[in-house]
């Protein structure tokens, strides 16, 4: 039995407190008075003294027989619906991932984890298991926080302009969790989060945003002698012109309110966190008397439990209250300000043995989506999708973006000397090493970019990648760029030496031309050089009429085309989705992106995602995934490169992988029928 259908059937949902510790106990001291039925039925701890105490502690608020057990032990219980996670930091991501996989629902306390990318692994976990994943800011499920953003969205003090919010207190000495690295302590992850949500639930109240993040973020802190954030004071800017100024800390104590700075006036919050016996609202503006509107009687730990049950019964992953959306906003937001401060714990350093999320060895799953292919030479089986290692902002971000590939079926990752000043690479190779999958995976490395495109540049950039990646070979080597003012005869000598060095094993150009691309292979063939073998360029279903950065090649046109069909060169095409072309932002009234209507704007592209859009609703796809479908179905062999920046992307991309087109369909969409 499901906990859904057992929750339906029973009409009451049976709780579990993973890590009894001071939070859970405030949960425990207003689970009574859920509104929904909720009982606590077990305590789990890797202490069985803790456990027990807190089950015994259970009975006081009515809560009679609750067992006293190990978190496996809790997880297992059948009669367990849902789990209240409220361990230290670093230990939620296990909880919650082992919870989900035991078919629980889970409301966990704030943050979800220490950084975005641990997050956003858990948030992919609850949606792939269809349970909901709530995140404890009890606030935001308090009748006060509702409505103070109804106030906002009614004008209540006109249009909102600045938000000033606090969350500090004064530790008494520096010792415990929140002065332990280890363990993510300071103020930003145990209190800042609520500063910044509630910044980011009024801007999303104020301009209709269902998801509101900073654009611009700038902060000054102090980090103290054990090495966490004692205070600090960050300045948000959104993109609708609306700032915030937020602070945190463990030794400073702060006033902890909420004001409202509008256009005719102000709202102001003095208890927004704690919500003592009577929460308040102050109402102050130009045209009217001061007012305050009061709070009493709520119970917010319930509320969040109550919220969860809800989400569960109705088949939910989250509560509208606080989504998992927002919930990986926030932890965007969270490392920014951490990054802006020059926080980042141990743990999380480009040097040290990131684990997968799990914790369990990383594995391919047998159900994956993933296509296969083969570019001789390589000596490796390729996915067809090949993953961009550019938009990774950290490891832990990298690791875990870079598991899911792997566990989808991917293999393939492109990197460039250029990327990130050469972070990038040396993260990509960290995380092969971490892994021990050097020999399963396919590393593409670009070089010789503008203004270095030279044979001298070439050889140095290439020793460089490989000493970054921690490698000493590139599986497929391709110059970012050409210069045809050199003969190129000279870049294929120097490919040729590498390759013969065990350096390269296939070489190509990205964002060459067909001519200077068969020049160079006439050149191999008259001087017993290798040839080139791959080709990057631009190419996708939408004709390209411009390219977005200068030097940039395209082969979106007919000529193009039919150059590749009759060579076979295998492509590895960037930008196939158009630079979002496809994704419903591209409207014909719409000229905000200039890049994009220079790149892009055409009857025809527009015919064409009219197309995709019509295909995508026959195979319930969206037209992202029928333009890379369209990619992947051409008469000569295709290895997109696609860049997500999450895993909720990676998936909407993969979904392309699902879809079979005719050639007929193909050409369709090309507008050749």
């Amino acid at each position: 039995m499901s906990a859904q259908t057992a929750t339906t059937a029973t009409g009451t949902t049976n709780w579990a407190v993973l890590g009894p510790g001071s939070i859970a106990r405030r949960f425990l001291s207003q689970l009574s008075s859920s509104s929904a039925g909720a009982t606590l039925v077990a305590a789990g701890s890797s202490s069985a003294e803790r456990a027990q105490a807190f089950a015994d502690e259970a009975a006081e608020h009515g809560f009679a027989d609750v067992a006293a057990l190990g978190y496996d032990e809790v997880l297992a219980d059948p009669d367990v619906h849902a789990v209240y996670v409220s361990t230290v930091h670093t230990g939620h991501a296990a909880l919650v991932l082992a919870a989900l996989a035991a078919g629980k629902a889970v409301l966990c306390e704030k943050p979800l984890s220490p950084n975005h990318g641990t997050s956003m692994a858990l948030a992919d976990a609850a949606r792939q298991a269809g349970l909901p994943l709530v995140e404890a800011y009890m606030y935001r499920f308090h009748p006060q926080t509702a409505a103070l953003l109804d106030l906002v969205r009614q004008g209540a003090v006109g249009d909102v302009t600045h938000i000033d919010a606090s969350f500090a207190f004064r530790a008494g000495t520096r010792s415990g969790r929140l002065f332990d690295v280890d363990t993510a302590g300071g103020g930003i992850l145990d209190v800042g989060g609520y500063p910044v949500t509630m910044a980011a639930a009024i801007v999303q109240a104020a301009t209709g945003e269902r998801v509101a993040e900073p654009t611009e973020l700038t902060a000054v802190g102090t980090l103290g002698p054990t090495g966490v954030d004692e205070w600090t004071v960050a300045h948000l800017t959104y993109k609708h012109g609306i700032t915030a100024d937020v602070r945190t800390g463990v030794r400073v104590q702060d006033d902890n309110a909420v004001v409202v700075h509008g256009t005719t006036g102000k709202l102001v919050l003095t208890d927004p966190w704690t919500l003592g016996d009577d929460p308040t609202i102050e109402v102050r503006t130009v045209d009217a008397d001061p007012r305050t509107l009061s709070f009493a009687g709520a119970h917010p730990y319930a509320l969040e439990a109550d919220a969860t049950t809800a989400a569960l019964a109705d088949g939910r992953v989250d509560a509208p209250e606080f989504t998992l959306d927002e919930s990986l906003a926030a932890a965007r937001t969270l490392d920014k300000w951490r990054a802006a401060i020059g926080l980042r714990f141990p743990f999380e350093a480009e040097t040290v043995g990131i684990p997968t999320v799990s914790g369990r060895p990383l594995r391919v799953q047998a159900d994956n989506p993933m296509r296969h292919g083969e570019i001789a030479g390589v000596g490796k089986r390729m996915s067809r999708l090949v993953m961009g290692v550019d938009n990774q902002p950290d490891l832990a971000h990298a690791s875990a973006i870079f598991d899911l590939f792997v566990e989808q079926g991917g293999n393939v990752f492109d990197t460039g000397y250029i990327y990130g000043g050469g972070v990038l690479e040396g993260r990509l190779g960290k995380w092969i090493q971490n892994r021990g999958v050097r020999e399963d995976v396919v590393v593409i490395t670009k070089g010789a970019h503008t203004p270095f495109c030279d044979p001298e540049s070439l050889s140095r950039q290439l020793l460089e990648s490989l000493e970054r990646q921690g490698t000493d070979y590139a599986d497929i080597y391709m110059m970012h760029r050409d210069d045809e003012s050199i003969p190129v005869g000279e870049f294929v000598d120097v490919l040729d030496e590498h390759r013969r060095a065990g350096r390269i094993r296939v070489y190509g150009g990205s964002n060459w031309s067909t001519a200077r691309f068969d020049e160079a292979n006439a050149y191999a063939r008259a001087n017993g050089r290798h040839e080139f073998e791959v080709l990057s360029n631009h190419f996708g279903l939408a004709e390209a009429y411009d390219v977005p950065w200068e030097g940039c090649r395209h082969a979106t046109d007919a000529a193009s085309k039919q150059w590749l069909e009759e060579r076979q060169v295998p492509l590895l095409p960037w930008s196939s989705q158009a630079r979002g072309f496809f994704t419903g932002r591209a409207k014909p009234e719409d000229t905000s992106d200039a890049e994009l209507v220079r790149c892009y704007y055409s009857d025809e592209n527009f015919e064409r995602l009219r197309r995709a859009s019509e295909l995508g609703e026959r195979f319930g796809v969206p037209a992202t995934a029928i333009a890379l479908a369209y990619v992947l179905h051409q008469p000569f062999p295709t290895f997109p490169l696609f860049g997500p920046r999450t895993i909720a992307e990676a998936r909407s991309s993969m979904t392309g992988l699902s879809v079979d087109l005719t050639p007929e369909q193909v050409a369709w969409l090309d507008l050749r029928d």
